[in-house]
């Protein structure tokens, strides 16, 4: 599971019209609670056997290791030469790719995806184009104009869209750091993605607390954890997997053993701690390039194993070739 985005990020994918509100009930019930981060490549890790698809998804990012498959290998390396390039200038530009510039650049690539809902959120938002989105934009775009104290009086349901901009809007708050109400696009991307923003955690436990915390009490209750992924009909019997997530409530949820979860257990539920991904694979791409082994690659070292870091028609060639060879 992954942890639910925020309203404005569901109204992006959702949204009917240009002052659609989102729905009350935006978001699955019980889904995308939790974080994890995505692996850096569907493919096997398989490297022994010449298969290096994951190592260019995770270097490239899945689409542009696609367009990398369709390149001669000449053009692929004179590609990756530019690539080489770029890691050493964002770097310290010294003429050697660091193991730290490799994971930066690794990192780099698997954020695309949220670089790209942020530059769908920024066209939509940014309505007067001066290159920051204020509160007002967002409410505005995202719930419809009113005047000061008409909000909502044309919806049913007036009090549930006031607490969602309020909530809204103090996501906003936490995420405009600068506190000048005008959100520039790393503050935007802290809004709309909050679990990759350390100083944005406490307010992603909060809203979990808030979403399942029914009583009030401040802590979550296993029925209440519980109510978040199942609701029973009257006569029906409770289903294995629900007392299943009941076990894993009690032994693995509420580190205390005292009963319920407070804010503490509801971070490391759903801001679960996890390997730096992009630094294993760096690791592991510096390992095999590293033909002189003093710790850091040159761009003849990365371009002698250029294969391993992208692909081309000849190396899709090769693989296939691999592959039939394994079948055999």
């Amino acid at each position: 599971m992954m942890w639910r985005p925020s309203l404005l990020l569901l109204l992006l994918l959702l949204r009917h019209g240009a002052q659609g509100k989102p729905s009350p009930d935006a978001g699955p019930h019980g889904q995308g609670r939790v974080h994890q981060p995505a692996p850096l490549s569907e493919a096997l890790h398989d490297d022994a056997h010449g298969n290096f698809q994951y190592d260019h998804e995770a270097f490239l990012g899945r689409e542009v290791a696609k367009e990398f498959d369709q390149l001669s290998p000449e053009e692929s390396q004179a590609r990756l030469g530019r690539i080489v390039d770029r890691m050493d200038r964002a770097g310290d530009g010294d003429g050697w790719v660091s193991l730290a510039e490799l994971r930066s650049w690794i990192a780099h690539t698997q954020r695309r995806h949220i670089q790209d809902s942020v530059s769908a959120a920024w066209d939509t938002y940014d309505t007067d184009r001066d290159g920051r989105v204020g509160w007002e934009e967002l409410r505005n775009a995202t719930y419809g104009y009113y005047a000061p104290g008409e909000e909502f009086h044309d919806v049913e349901d007036a009090e549930t869209y006031k607490k969602m901009m309020a909530r809204d809007e103090r996501r906003f708050r936490v995420a405009d750091q600068d506190g000048d109400s005008m959100a520039t696009r790393e503050e935007l991307t802290a809004f709309l993605h909050p679990e990759e923003f350390p100083h944005m955690r406490d307010i992603v436990v909060a809203e979990t607390l808030e979403d399942l915390d029914k009583n009030k009490d401040g802590y979550i209750q296993v029925d209440e954890y519980i109510a978040d992924l199942y609701t029973q009909e009257q006569g029906e019997e409770e289903p294995a997997w629900v007392q299943t997530e009941r076990e894993q409530f009690r032994d693995f949820r509420d580190l205390n053993k005292d009963g319920h979860l407070d804010g503490s257990e509801v971070g490391h539920w759903v801001l679960p701690p996890a390997q730096d991904q992009p630094l294993v694979e760096a690791n592991h791409l510096l390992h095999e390039s590293d033909t002189d082994k003093d710790g850091r690659l040159s761009k003849a070292e990365i371009l002698g194993n250029w294969n391993m870091f992208v692909g081309s028609q000849a190396t899709n060639y090769g693989e296939d070739l691999t592959r039939h060879h394994d079948e055999l």
